[in-house]
C-alpha cells in the first residue's frame, strides 16, 4: 500500500470510529511519550492539545503562537501507529489559503484529522476556512470548533454549527457544553453530522455522552494539566517528608520501551 493509500485507509478508520454504538474517546497527547502511553494502553487515536503544546515550549495558547511546535509533533506523532487528530488553534492565520495550506502539511506528516476553532470569530471566515481545508486536504477529518460556550453564553451555538457542517465538517465540537438537554438537541440540529464536546469533570460520564448522541468525547488539556499536579504532588510528598507513592507511574523500562 502506498503512503497516500494508507493515509487514505487510516482516515476512513479514524471518521468510523465517530460512527461506533458509543462515543469515540480521544485523550490528547502533548509529546511522544504521552502519545505512545496512550496508544499502548487501547486507544487507537489520539488528538493533541494546543494548551499541553504550548506550555511545554513556554510559550501561550490560542495566540498562534506554536505553528511550527505544531508541525514538528505532527511529524514525530504521524509516525505512531495509532491516528492523529491535532489541535491546530484556528489555524495559524485569518488567510483561509493559508489555513488549507497548513492543514495539508499536517496530514503529510501523518495526521488524519484537525481541530480548528473559531474564537468566536466571523461565522463566513471559519467557514471560508473550512471549505479551504476540504481542497488542500481531501480526506482530513475537520472537527469544527465554535467557542459559544467558552467565550460567550452559548448564543447562536446552533447556527454556528450548522453553517459549519454545511461547509464540510465532518465534525462539530462544542466545548464547555454540559446541559443534556441542549446536547440532545444540537445532536437532533445536526442530523447526522457527529456532535464533538470535552469531557468535564463532574459533568455527564461518557455513557451518559453517548446516550444523548454525542459521538466524540475528548478530553482537552485535562491530562496534561493532571499529569503536572501528579509531579507536583510527588515532589511536595518528598519535601515534606511523607511517601511520594507510585500510583499508576510506569515504571523506567516502561518508558524506555516508549521509544520503540
Amino acid at each position: 500500500m502506498t503512503g497516500i493509500h494508507a493515509a487514505a485507509g487510516s482516515a476512513e478508520t479514524f471518521a468510523a470510529l465517530h460512527r461506533q454504538d458509543r462515543p469515540l474517546l480521544l485523550p490528547n497527547a502533548w509529546d511522544h511519550a504521552s502519545a505512545a502511553l496512550l496508544h499502548t494502553h487501547g486507544f487507537p487515536a489520539v488528538g493533541t492539545t494546543s494548551l499541553g503544546v504550548a506550555a511545554a515550549a513556554g510559550l501561550s495558547d490560542g495566540v498562534r503562537a506554536t505553528r511550527e511546535e505544531t508541525l514538528q509533533l505532527a511529524a514525530t506523532l504521524g509516525a505512531l501507529p495509532c491516528l492523529l487528530s491535532v489541535d491546530a488553534e484556528d489555524g495559524f492565520s485569518d488567510d483561509p489559503g493559508e489555513v488549507g495550506a497548513f492543514a495539508a502539511e499536517l496530514q503529510a506528516r501523518g495526521a488524519v484529522g484537525i481541530n480548528l476553532e473559531d474564537g468566536l470569530g466571523p461565522v463566513d471566515r471559519h467557514v471560508a476556512k473550512i471549505r479551504a481545508v476540504r481542497a488542500a486536504a481531501p480526506g482530513l477529518f475537520v472537527n469544527a470548533r465554535t467557542d459559544t460556550y467558552w467565550l460567550g453564553d452559548g448564543d447562536g451555538t446552533s447556527g454556528r454549527a450548522r453553517a459549519y457542517r454545511d461547509a464540510g465538517a465532518d465534525g462539530v465540537f462544542v466545548p464547555g457544553l454540559t446541559d443534556p438537554g441542549v446536547i440532545a438537541a444540537l445532536v437532533r440540529d445536526l442530523e447526522g453530522c457527529p456532535l464533538n464536546v470535552l469531557h468535564v469533570p463532574g459533568g455527564p460520564s461518557l455513557a451518559r455522552l453517548g446516550d444523548l448522541g454525542v459521538r466524540r468525547v475528548s478530553l482537552g488539556s485535562l491530562p496534561y494539566r493532571r499529569a503536572l499536579g501528579a509531579a507536583l504532588d510527588a515532589v511536595m510528598a518528598v519535601r515534606e517528608g511523607r511517601d511520594a507513592g507510585e500510583g499508576t507511574v510506569p515504571s523506567y523500562r516502561e518508558v524506555q520501551e516508549l521509544a520503540g
